[in-house]
């Protein structure tokens, strides 16, 4: 049972929600950024939106990533993201080893977070958008 396992505090692992312009077009994506100077393995990511829009409770479709190996102080795109869904709020259960240790961590983009006074710089990408820690 998840009672039973012993996990970590997670630390040195971000998400980042970015933009990006290909071909001319605005994209947004959801990166996973590892500052530590040890690889992840097994990275499994859920994500899912949730909130009211418009009076309506309102539900995305779960989505299951899952990336074999992040480098040491690397950066992955997990998935893209479309901006109708920046009203909700978007959460992202990342879970990964390192050695044989489990790490766990729910990272929330809370509803407005995506609001243009919060956009940055995100040096580690180089692009704008939000980062969570």
């Amino acid at each position: 049972m998840k009672k039973d396992i012993d996990f970590h505090p997670v630390t040195g692992v971000k998400l980042a929600i970015a933009k990006d312009f290909v071909n001319g077009n605005e994209e947004w994506s959801v990166y996973i950024i590892n500052l530590n100077l040890i690889e992840l393995n097994t990275v499994m990511i859920t994500s899912k939106g949730y909130g009211i829009i418009d009076g309506e409770q309102r539900r995305t479709s779960t989505l299951r990533h899952m990336i074999e190996q992040l480098g040491s102080q690397s950066i992955a795109k997990v998935e893209p993201i479309d901006p109708s869904v920046f009203a909700l709020n978007n959460e992202f259960w990342v879970s990964y080893y390192i050695l044989d240790q489990i790490f766990d961590k729910k990272f929330i983009f809370t509803e407005g977070s995506m609001d243009p006074s919060h956009i940055r710089l995100i040096p580690e990408l180089g692009l704008e958008g939000v980062l969570h820690g």
